[in-house]
């Protein structure tokens, strides 16, 4: 069956329309798929023969062995399918077909576990509802670079091609990968709105259709398993590291967003112009913007594309004239009415992500801050006390500064919950103690000849 939230389908499974289409398809495996604190997607999988087992919530799995779920003490957790997420995968098993159920993580004691990325987002979006919304749609526009492999598999550091903007073939030798990623996208209901080839030589960007905030969170998680998997067909390798080379543009996950009431965007006011609403929305954003850059560009990597010149945005403002700013509001009417922001990564854990920046938004709605001015010129040729002027601060540099504001604001650490904020803590100070001990080969070239 199929129900609709908003403009957006949903599909709705019961357990027996779930074990009927596993004898229909002859589905012989089952992926139990959830998503660790990194965003990383974990996946315990059981033959048919437990589906029963499945189906009724009593698949365990050791928490203690993912990162940021658990401790060692308090290891056993529960997997519960939410089975609108059912889906087979359309690429052949020569052990029959093969279907995925995206799960929630509960305890033992059968609550939701808090420390479950997914089960957070579900707990801001029950705030939201709460609120008097209907919807928080998501479109995502998540970018990739494609390498050559070795004869071994391996990824090399040499791109499949040269293209730039919109190139085609032969310039753009990812067309077909790219076209066969887009069939296979559809074959699993997705609806493809456009692909080409991005800025950079090599990289690749897809967009799919808005969906409400858990779905395009499935999705994007979904869309980076098809990448990687198609491309690896081609004998590519598909990453989605946000600076993989130097001098080039890195990829960027923009996420645009749109709150709803039933059927009405109420970021679009009768006017088809920005509505007050959605200024406080934005507001939100930009007061929590610092904080925000942790979640949303979580790696050491992501800073190396946060830099000027590559079109990814270093300040925090908005517009609705150019793509300098964080927050950009295209030139959209209506249904389409919509914020973009621009900072986000695709190595961010969409659920957290989703979960922060819906919160931080909604901070904004009910603490009414005042929404800076827009800025219309291109920041980054103003000068620093052109921009102090206009009271444009930057984004955090390094994931170690956006850690520290991240410390500061108490807000964005309650929209991710105590547990999931010290599990991305430890988890994150680690990655850069680990990075502060690294001796790059640019520091053997810069000061071994000196020194």
């Amino acid at each position: 069956m199929v129900y609709t939230i908003g403009v957006v389908k949903v599909h709705k499974y019961s357990s027996e329309d779930i074990k009927k289409m596993v004898a229909d398809e002859n589905v012989e495996f089952l992926c139990l798929m959830f998503t660790d604190i990194n965003g990383i997607i974990k996946n315990v999988e059981v033959p048919v023969s437990q589906i029963d087992k499945v189906l009724a919530n009593k698949i365990t799995f050791d928490g203690s062995s993912i990162d940021g779920f658990t401790r060692i003490e308090e290891s056993d957790m529960l997997l519960h399918p939410d089975l609108s997420t059912w889906l087979i995968f359309p690429w052949g098993s020569e052990h029959g077909k093969v279907a995925r159920l995206i799960c929630d993580i509960y305890t033992t004691d059968g609550e939701p576990f808090a420390g479950d990325p997914r089960v957070n987002l579900q707990r801001i979006i029950k705030k939201m509802k709460d609120m008097g919304y209907s919807n928080f749609n998501i479109g995502p526009e998540p970018e990739f670079f494609l390498f050559n492999t070795d004869d071994k598999g391996n990824p090399t550091l040499h791109l499949n091609d040269d293209g730039s903007y919109f190139d085609f073939s032969p310039v753009d030798l990812g067309e077909n990968c790219r076209r066969d990623i887009v069939l296979e996208l559809e074959k699993m209901g997705f609806e493809v709105e456009a692909s080409h080839h991005e800025v950079a030589p090599g990289q690749q960007e897809i967009d799919f259709k808005y969906e409400d905030a858990l779905s395009a969170a499935d999705s994007i998680q979904m869309f980076k398993l098809v990448v990687k998997t198609i491309a690896k067909q081609h004998g590519l390798y598909a990453t989605f590291m946000p600076k993989p080379l130097q001098g080039i543009n890195g990829s960027g996950m923009h996420i645009n967003m749109s709150l709803f009431d039933g059927d009405t965007n109420i970021f679009d006011d009768e006017n088809d112009k920005l509505s007050p609403i959605a200024k406080q929305f934005m507001s939100g954003i930009l007061k929590h913007a610092r904080a925000l850059t942790a979640v949303n560009n979580p790696t050491i990597n992501s800073y190396k594309r946060l830099v000027p010149g590559f079109e990814a945005p270093t300040y925090i403002a908005w517009s609705s004239k150019n793509r300098s700013p964080l927050i950009r509001v295209p030139a959209a009417k209506g249904k389409s009415k919509r914020v973009e922001m621009r900072s986000v990564d695709p190595t961010t854990n969409p659920y957290l992500a989703i979960a922060a920046i819906l919160d931080a938004g909604l901070d904004g709605i009910n603490s009414s801050y005042e929404l800076v001015p827009e800025v219309k010129e291109n920041i980054y040729e103003m000068t620093e006390e052109e921009r102090a002027a206009d009271g444009i601060i930057d984004l955090p540099s390094t994931l170690h500064n956006s850690l520290k504001a991240l410390r500061k604001d108490e807000y964005v650490q309650q929209s991710l919950g105590k547990g999931l904020t010290n599990s991305f803590f430890a988890a994150k100070n680690a990655e850069w103690a680990q990075y502060q001990q690294t001796v790059s080969q640019w520091e053997r070239d810069t000061y071994m000849p000196l020194y």
